[in-house]
């Protein structure tokens, strides 16, 4: 074979391989939707504390991911968080669903738990959860335990 072909061929498969890592890297981080590859639509969802939610943070319901925080601002009229949600258009969720800002295990990554209503009306896009529950900040908890704690002694 010429040298020159046996060159392209290489290079073509080099960069076949290269492709493939690329898109299971973009499949592993489940980055695929950012890049207009999985059909969403937006809704958002308003709460007092986020703790420490990032955009890209998982939106999941029944532990499966149905979608991805798209942004976080802060609305100085409530003095509230909105959270922007980009929720694959495959899952429909009912107007009275809930959401709430979870924990993945004691000190694990933040993502926003959606749990499903019993409306028969569905969240259209651009609407809004309107049950939510903010997230549990567990340095606040502790200061909670320790103040109950100092209470009870002082009252011995």
């Amino acid at each position: 074979m010429n040298r020159k072909l046996v060159d392209l061929l290489v290079g073509l498969f080099v960069l076949l391989g290269f492709s493939a890592l690329v898109f299971l890297a973009l499949r592993a981080g489940n980055m695929s939707e950012s890049f207009g590859l999985t059909d969403t639509y937006t809704a958002n969802a308003r709460f007092d504390n986020i703790g420490g939610l990032k955009p890209r943070a998982a939106v999941r319901s029944a532990g499966v991911v149905v979608g991805r925080v798209s942004s976080i601002r802060f609305d100085d009229k409530t003095y509230q968080a909105e959270v922007i949600l980009a929720l694959d258009s495959r899952y429909q969720f009912p107007k009275d669903s809930s959401a709430k800002i979870l924990t993945s295990g004691l000190l694990g990554e933040q993502y926003i738990g959606l749990t499903p209503g019993g409306d028969a009306l569905m969240i259209k896009p651009g609407e809004r959860f309107t049950m939510t529950q903010s997230a549990v900040v567990l340095e606040n908890l502790i200061g909670q335990f320790l103040y109950g704690k100092a209470a009870e002694g002082g009252a011995k």
